[in-house]
């Protein structure tokens, strides 16, 4: 059996569905479809798909593999596009998705950059919190700042994102410095709404864990809102530093609870996987991951 043709075939099934659709779509019979990937099944000794008359179905362990497998093949598909289309210029119309305070602070001056080199591409850039569906809604790629989740999507990881516990002088003065997270408690937290942790924030500090359920006064959908909000003393806030190290510098906000870190998230380039990824949108990866890397900038003189 020919392991890597029973591989596309089955993620070729998963795909559209069904083995009759696989098979008409890669050119061989339905009978030859389900031969390979039953000898697939039989050479890994488990089940990767439950059959019934009227559809198919991952088992628990299809779906592992079927996540695995198909980034594998996506990647495979970028690497041939990529020497393909190594002595291209990358051109075109690129569409991208971004966070709202990432895209003004970070992206604005980095696109500029990078159409200074690229002149040929157009970037059409879309600013909003909410986690937009890239295929539906047209976008080639999109900036996301997250615990990445499992996803049909290709992802990159262009930086760490680093995240601390800030508040003003003036509301420390007032009110006190907490010196563990629970003393957070007692004071008035900034919440960010469309944060994927929600009114939860997680504290991590070796083998220890605090998740606190925390509340206050105010809360908003924009991360540069919050930033304002503690500057201006009304509370204690969990900010990204790409939003808070220019006020850490400048004296503004204050880092509390030093000891402790909250659950790693970073900064990813998604994009829906594709049999050829266009050199406009690959160019662009590379630069963001090359201007920010994993030593982002932003965070340069804030120690820790």
């Amino acid at each position: 059996m020919d392991k890597f043709s029973a591989i596309q075939i089955f993620v070729r099934v998963v795909d559209s569905g069904s083995f009759t659709a696989a098979a008409e779509q890669l050119g061989i019979s339905r009978a030859m479809a389900s031969k390979l990937v039953q000898g697939l099944e039989d050479s890994l000794g488990i089940r990767l798909l439950n059959r019934t008359t009227r559809r198919l179905s991952l088992t628990g362990p299809g779906q592992s593999y079927y996540q695995r497998t198909s980034e594998i093949l996506a990647q495979l598909a970028e690497a041939e596009s990529e020497a393909a289309q190594a002595q291209n210029e990358p051109r075109g119309r690129l569409r991208i998705s971004a966070p709202t305070s990432f895209g003004i602070r970070h992206l604005a001056p980095t696109l500029g950059e990078y159409q200074r080199r690229f002149r040929q591409v157009e970037i059409d850039l879309s600013l909003s919190d909410r986690m937009v569906d890239l295929v539906d809604e047209g976008f080639d790629l999109a900036i996301r700042i997250s615990i990445l989740r499992d996803s049909s999507l290709i992802a990159r990881r262009l930086a760490p994102c680093r995240i601390v516990v800030v508040a003003s002088p003036a509301y420390l003065a007032e009110h006190g410095t907490p010196q563990q997270p629970n003393d957070l408690q007692q004071h008035n937290c900034l919440v960010y709404t469309l944060s994927t942790r929600g009114i939860e924030w997680t504290f991590l500090r070796g083998e220890e864990t605090q998740a606190l359920r925390l509340s206050g006064t105010l809360s908003a959908n924009n991360g540069d809102f919050i930033a304002a909000a503690a500057v201006a003393g009304v509370g204690v806030a969990v900010l990204p530093s790409f939003i808070a190290a220019d006020d850490l510098r400048a004296g503004r906000l204050v880092p509390l609870l030093c000891e402790w870190r909250s659950p790693s998230i970073a900064v990813y380039a998604v994009y829906a996987q594709t049999r050829t990824l266009p050199a406009k949108t690959r160019s662009l990866i590379d630069f963001l991951a090359d201007r920010f890397g994993p030593e982002p900038y932003w965070d340069d003189g804030l120690g820790g």
